[in-house]
This record gives C-alpha cells, structure tokens and sequence, in this order.
C-alpha cells in the first residue's frame, strides 16, 4: 500500500451499519485514551493533518495513523478540530460516570446526599454537553447558565419529589428513583443546552460537505437521538445494579461490610458503562442523513432552486 495515498478520514467500519458504529465508538471511547499525556494528543492531530495535507512522514505504518486518528477523534472536537476539555470527552464517560453513578445509586436515602450527587451529576452532564455539542451552532455564556440551571432543577425536583413519595414503597422503588431523575434531567439539559439549535437551525451539508443551510427539523432529530442516547447510556446500570444490590445485602457479610458498599456500585456501574457508552453512541449515525424533501420548506426550496435534482439528502453532525 502506498501511504501517501492513505485517507486518514476514511472510516475502518461501516457507520451506516451499527456493528461498524459500535467498534468506532469502542474505539475512540476507550477509556485508557484519556490518559494519554497532552503532547501525545498534540502529535497526533499534526500527524493526522498532515496527512490530510498529502504528507505522511517517512517510515510512518498504517498502524501508526489509525492509532492517531484514535487519539485525534477521542480528543478533538469533530466540528472545530479545538481539543475538548478532558472531562467532557465521551472518554472520560467511563471514569467520570462511573464514580457518580455508584454514588447516586448509594446515597439515595436522605435528601441533602440525592441533592448533592443531582447537583454533581448534572454538573457533569452539563459539561459533557457542552462539550459535544455541534459548534456550528454557538452559545452564550447566559443561555449555558439557564440551561444548567433548569436541567438541574428538573434533576432535582424529580429526584426530591420521587423520594419523599416513595418514603413508603418498596426499597426496590426508591432505589430506582435516581434514574428517574437522569432521565428526566437529560430529556431539559440535552435541548436547553443546544437550543441555539432548535431556534436557528443546525448546519446540513451535501455529501461532499458543502454547506446548504440550516435546518431547524434536523436539529430537532439530531438533539432527540442523543436523548435517546444518554438515557440508554445510564438505562441498565441504573436499573438492574439497584436488582442487584438489593439482593446482595441481604447476605449477612454483606451487612459487614457496608463501608464497601459504595465502591462496590462504583466498580459495578463502571462496569456496565464500559460497554453502555460505546452502545448507546452507537445507537445513531452521528453523521445524520435526512430528505430534502422533509426540510423545512424554504430550504427545501433553495435548495432545489440552486442545485435541482442534484441533491436528494442533506448531512449534518448529530453530537454526541
């Protein structure tokens, strides 16, 4: 193979097929990428652009690019090509999520430990929406501050709200509340912090990423899948672990250690996590195709008029 010729961009597995989605994601969600020291990221975003330029150092192996091209998606904004900061990468989503989902799932009980690990978490999930967003579309300092702080509010209404109603239902039930309130929280925080979107259209390309416009319908799409995503993400640690613990401390060493208990949900919700992210990532093409024919109709129109029937599907970036 001649590696000048190598097209560093060109998918390794098919992304319009989720098994080819999922071994992406798998990829460039690898925890162990997030402790790669910032020179290493550094080289490996000039490596992958200069191969992009045509230009492939001397001696440089396939294996070598990919393993860049690994870094440089785990790493770098999609959008910009700005190196994202390191707690809102979809890599950090293992480590970071781990931690305070074991935490929720622990200190359910009383109110002031639900507010503050609600308070923690969607501090979390405010910063890793940010984060991957789609930059096309910019934000102002006050619309990320609302948008913090409606989506925590929510979290912790439902959260609240669900464990005082839940005082005298079944342990199981109270157990389950903080997923409630994830979820709830996704389905404001998700949209409030991508609303620049939803007033004024994200950016839709042709195939060869010429922009057409900006689509209103397709951010709607874009933001509705990466609820979808994030509730699916969180979805099965949070509702089986619960099952789990449930029926572990009832054992009599169980009761022994309690101290233990914590870490242990810790360790267990990582577990699940380490395969959750990379499925619930997978679930979507994050490069979203949608019809000329369902734009909204003044796109629609313009691009009929510019281009024909040249152009039957716009693409634009979901995020993550």
């Amino acid at each position: 193979m001649d590696i000048t010729k190598f097209n560093i961009d060109a998918p390794r597995w098919d992304q319009n097929l989720f098994v080819g989605r999922l071994k992406h994601f798998f990829n460039i969600t690898d925890p162990r990428t997030a402790l790669v020291s910032e020179q290493k990221l550094d080289e490996a975003k000039v490596l992958v652009e200069s191969c992009r330029a045509g230009f492939v150092p001397p001696g440089t192996s396939v294996e070598k690019l990919h393993y860049a091209k690994k870094l440089y998606d785990s790493a770098f904004h999609p959008d910009t090509g700005d190196k994202m900061n390191l707690i809102g990468r979809m890599s950090f989503q293992v480590p970071g999520g781990m931690a305070i989902t074991g935490c929720m799932l622990q200190f359910y009980r009383t109110v002031p430990a639900v507010v503050f690990w609600q308070w923690v978490n969607q501090s979390f999930n405010a910063l890793v929406n940010y984060t991957n967003r789609n930059a096309a579309s910019p934000i102002t300092l006050t619309q990320i501050g609302v948008a913090y702080l409606t989506a925590t509010s929510t979290a912790l209404a439902t959260a609240v709200g669900l464990n005082l109603y839940t005082k005298k239902a079944p342990p199981l039930i109270a157990r389950w509340v903080p997923f409630a309130a994830v979820a709830a929280a996704n389905c404001v925080n998700i949209p409030m912090m991508r609303q620049q979107e939803i007033l004024n259209g994200i950016a839709v390309t042709d195939e060869n990423n010429n922009k057409l416009g900006h689509s209103r319908r397709a951010a709607i799409i874009g933001i509705s899948q990466v609820v979808i995503s994030r509730i699916a993400m969180a979805a099965p640690g949070m509702i089986l672990l619960p099952v789990l613990m449930e029926r572990l401390e009832k054992f009599p060493f169980m009761k022994k250690i309690h101290f233990l208990h914590a870490p242990l949900q810790v360790m267990l919700a990582g577990g699940f996590l380490l395969f959750m992210v990379p499925v619930a990532c997978s679930l979507f093409p994050q490069r979203c195709s949608m019809a000329v024919n369902n734009l909204e109709p003044e796109l629609r129109d313009s691009i009929v008029n510019q281009y024909g029937d040249k152009v039957h599907y716009v693409y634009f970036n979901k995020g993550l």
